[in-house]
C-alpha cells in the first residue's frame, strides 16, 4: 500500500477522540522516523507541497536530511518521499519553502558541506551534533516538488559581531532557520536566519536574528543570478530586550498593510520579544517584550517556537504556549540576566498550543498589531508531549495547522468556530446560548442546580468495563461586586453535606478559587491575584475543559495567565475526576447579581462576548 495511504488507513482504524483539538485526530505526514518542521506551500496545481527534516536517528543524528512530499487532499494522504538532499550526504536540516509567482518553489536549509564532525562549546567541551552550522543553501523545484534542481546554490551571509566572536573566530559559523520566508509587497522576498554566537548550555547558548533580503528572487528564473543582502544593517541582529538573556532566536516575520514588518521571537526570559521595521528590515525598533496592545500586559511564552501568520482576511494568527517557562521576571544585574527560575527545562511545556488573533491598529509611529485573548488550539493527553514548529495553511475557506512532536508530523483542520471566534472577539457582544443550562439575571439566594454532563463514566462496550472519557466540560459565569477582598467569601456553593459539588470563593491576594469534588477526589484552581477590587463590578467565567483537562478563568474579559506571581494562569485537573454532582440547589452570595451555568466549556472568545454583552458591563 502507498505509504501515505497506509498512514491514513491506520489513523482511520483508531477510535477518534471526540475533540477536534486532540493531536490524534490529525492526519499523519510520513517520515523516516525523526520528523521536524513540516512546512507547506500550495502549488499552482492546488496540491500541497511539504518540506520536512527527517532521518532514522534522533534530532541532529547523522543521516538527517531534508525531503519533500505532496498531498492533493489537504494532508489526508501523501506521495512518496522525495529527497531534496540524500541521507548519505552531509547533514541537511531545517528547510523552509518560498513559492514564486511563476510557480517555482525554493527550499532553503542548513548544509554541513564541509562535513564538520564536532563543534566546540564555549565552556571548552564539544558537541557531536552538527546540524546547525556550515552553509545556508537552496535548491528549487519547477514541477511542484516532484523533482529538485541538481545544483545546490549557496546564499552569501554577511558575518555579524557574534560570528567573529565565536570560538572559531568566525571561520566556522553556527546558525539555523525555522522562520517562514516572506514575500514582500514590493515584489522582493525576505528570508530569516538565526545566528548562533556560542554553543553551550541549552545547546544554543547565545543567538540573535538576521534576515536575507532578495530583490529579484520572485522574478529571476536563473537561480545563479538571484542576489541577497544580509540585514539588519550594522553588526548586531535582533536580540532580547535588556535583562532578557543571551538567547533570541526563531524569528517569525510578517508584513503589515502599511509595509511595516513585525517580528516575534523566543527568549529564555518568560516572554517573547518583538520588533518593528519601517524600512524593509534595514533597522528595527528596540526589541521589546510582546504585549497585547501598546502599554498592555506582556504575553508569556517559554523557549519554544512562537509563530505569526498573516491570513487572507488581513488578520493575523499567533501560535504560542501561554505560560512563562522556567524563567519569569527580572533580577538586578548585567544586561544578560534573567529572573527567578521555576523547576524544569526551558524547552518543556509545549502542550497545549494556543492561538491568538491579531488586527492592525494605527499609531503615530506606524501600524502595530493588537492581540485577542487566547484559545487552546491543540493538545495531547500526555503533558510531556511537546508539539511545536507549526505551519498555517488556508485552503477552501478552511484553516489547517501542521505540527510535530519530533517523531510524528500531523495536519489538523481547525474548528471554524474557534478561528472565527478569535477573529470576531474584539467586537463580539453576543451571549453564548449553546449549552446554556441555567440563567439567573437578578439577585437570588439560591438556584436550582442543573444536571451537569458526565466527565467520566463506565464503558459497557469494553470487556473490562473500564473508564470512558467523554471529553465533556462545564462553565460557571458570575457577575458580582465584592464589598471587600477578605478571603473565604463563598460566592457560589452547590456542595452537599459530604462535600461533593462546586464552590467558588475568594482567596488571599484578591483572587478566586474554584473547587470541584466528586466524592472521591477534589480539584481546585485559583485565578490570578489582584483580579478583584473592592466595590468594582466583576465578571468571571470559570471553564472546566474536559478535553485537555484544564481549568481557566476569564475575569473581566481577560484570560488569567499567571501574571507576575506564577508560571501558569491555567491549571490541569485529574483525568479521573468525575462530575462534581452535589446538592440539588446552589447557594448564591448577596453580592452575585447574575449567573449562568453551561454544560460545556465556553471558549475564551465566548466568555469575552458574554462579558461585553450584559452581565457586568
Amino acid at each position: 500500500m502507498h505509504a501515505g495511504l497506509l498512514t491514513l488507513a491506520m489513523a482511520t482504524l483508531a477510535t477518534p477522540v471526540p475533540d477536534p483539538r486532540h493531536l490524534s485526530n490529525g492526519w499523519s505526514i510520513p517520515s523516516e522516523g525523526y520528523a521536524d518542521q513540516p512546512y507547506i506551500v500550495r502549488c499552482d496545481d492546488g496540491a500541497w507541497l511539504c518540506v520536512m527534516t527527517t532521518g532514522h536517528g534522533e534530532e541532529g543524528a547523522a543521516g538527517q536530511h531534508v525531503v519533500a512530499l505532496r498531498s492533493t487532499d489537504h494532508g489526508q494522504s501523501w506521495s512518496e518521499i522525495v529527497p531534496i538532499e540524500p541521507a548519505d550526504g552531509p547533514e541537511a536540516s531545517y528547510a523552509v519553502l518560498l513559492r514564486t509567482p511563476f510557480g517555482r518553489v525554493y527550499a532553503f536549509y542548513n548544509h554541513n558541506t564541509d562535513r564538520v564532525k564536532e563543534v566546540k562549546r564555549e565552556d571548552k567541551g564539544v558537541f557531536t551534533r552538527v546540524d546547525s552550522l556550515g552553509h545556508y543553501v537552496f535548491r528549487y523545484s519547477d514541477d511542484g516538488g516532484r523533482s529538485w534542481s541538481p545544483q545546490r546554490y549557496e546564499v552569501p551571509v554577511r558575518p555579524f559581531a557574534c560570528d567573529r566572536e565565536n570560538v572559531y573566530g568566525g571561520a566556522l559559523r553556527f546558525f539555523w532557520n525555522v522562520g517562514r520566508p516572506l514575500p514582500m509587497a514590493d515584489g522582493s522576498a525576505l528570508m530569516v536566519l538565526h545566528k548562533v554566537g556560542a554553543m553551550g548550555d541549552g545547546f544554543f547558548a547565545k543567538s540573535e536574528g538576521a534576515f536575507l533580503h532578495s530583490p529579484n528572487i520572485m522574478t529571476e528564473r536563473d537561480a545563479a543570478k538571484v542576489t541577497f543582502t544580509t540585514l539588519p544593517d550594522g553588526e548586531v541582529g535582533l536580540r532580547a530586550p535588556a535583562g532578557g538573556g543571551r538567547v533570541s532566536e526563531e524569528q517569525s516575520v510578517v508584513q503589515l498593510s502599511d509595509g511595516s514588518l513585525f517580528c516575534v521571537y523566543r527568549t529564555i526570559a518568560g516572554w517573547p520579544s518583538t520588533a518593528y521595521s519601517r524600512n524593509g528590515g534595514h533597522s528595527w525598533t528596540p526589541p521589546a517584550w510582546m504585549v497585547r496592545e501598546p502599554g498592555g500586559a506582556r504575553i508569556k511564552h517559554p523557549r519554544a517556537a512562537n509563530f505569526v501568520w498573516r491570513c487572507a482576511n488581513g488578520r493575523y494568527l499567533y501560535w504560542f504556549h501561554n505560560h512563562g517557562g522556567p524563567f519569569v521576571g527580572r533580577m538586578p544585574g548585567g544586561p544578560d540576566t534573567v529572573g527567578p527560575r521555576y523547576p524544569g527545562s526551558p524547552y518543556d511545556d509545549r502542550n497545549p498550543a494556543w492561538l491568538m488573533a491579531g488586527e492592525e491598529r494605527d499609531t503615530p509611529d506606524g501600524r502595530v498589531i493588537v492581540w485577542s485573548q487566547p484559545e487552546i488550539a491543540l493538545y495531547d493527553d500526555d503533558p510531556f508531549i511537546r508539539m511545536s514548529y507549526p505551519d498555517l495553511v488556508e485552503d477552501g475557506g478552511e484553516y489547517y495547522l501542521t505540527e510535530t512532536q519530533k517523531t510524528i508530523g500531523r495536519v489538523h483542520r481547525l474548528p471554524k468556530a474557534l478561528v472565527e471566534g478569535l477573529f470576531g472577539q474584539s467586537t463580539n457582544a453576543a451571549v453564548a446560548r449553546e449549552g446554556l443550562l441555567a440563567e439567573q439575571l437578578t439577585p437570588a439566594a439560591t438556584l436550582a442546580m442543573p444536571r451537569l454532563p458526565e466527565l467520566l463514566t463506565r464503558d459497557t462496550t469494553r470487556g473490562d468495563n473500564g473508564a470512558k472519557d467523554l471529553r465533556a466540560g462545564f462553565s460557571l459565569e458570575l457577575a458580582f461586586t465584592p464589598t471587600s477582598l477578605d478571603a473565604g467569601q463563598v460566592l457560589f456553593d452547590s456542595r452537599d453535606a459530604t462535600g461533593r459539588g462546586i464552590a467558588l470563593a475568594t482567596v488571599a491576594g484578591g483572587a478566586l478559587r474554584l473547587s470541584l469534588c466528586d466524592g472521591r477526589q477534589t480539584a481546585t484552581w485559583d485565578s490570578d491575584q489582584g483580579v478583584l477590587r473592592a466595590g468594582a463590578p466583576t465578571h468571571v467565567v470559570a471553564a472546566v475543559d474536559g478535553g485537555p483537562k484544564i481549568i481557566t478563568f476569564v475575569v473581566n474579559g481577560v484570560l488569567c495567565d499567571g501574571g507576575e506571581q506564577r508560571q501558569f494562569g491555567w491549571g490541569r485537573y485529574s483525568p479521573t475526576l468525575r462530575t462534581p454532582h452535589g446538592s440539588s440547589s446552589a447557594k448564591l452570595a448577596p453580592a452575585v447579581t447574575a449567573l449562568r451555568i453551561y454544560g460545556r466549556a465556553l471558549r475564551t472568545s465566548e466568555a469575552v462576548g458574554n462579558r461585553r454583552a450584559s452581565l457586568a458591563h
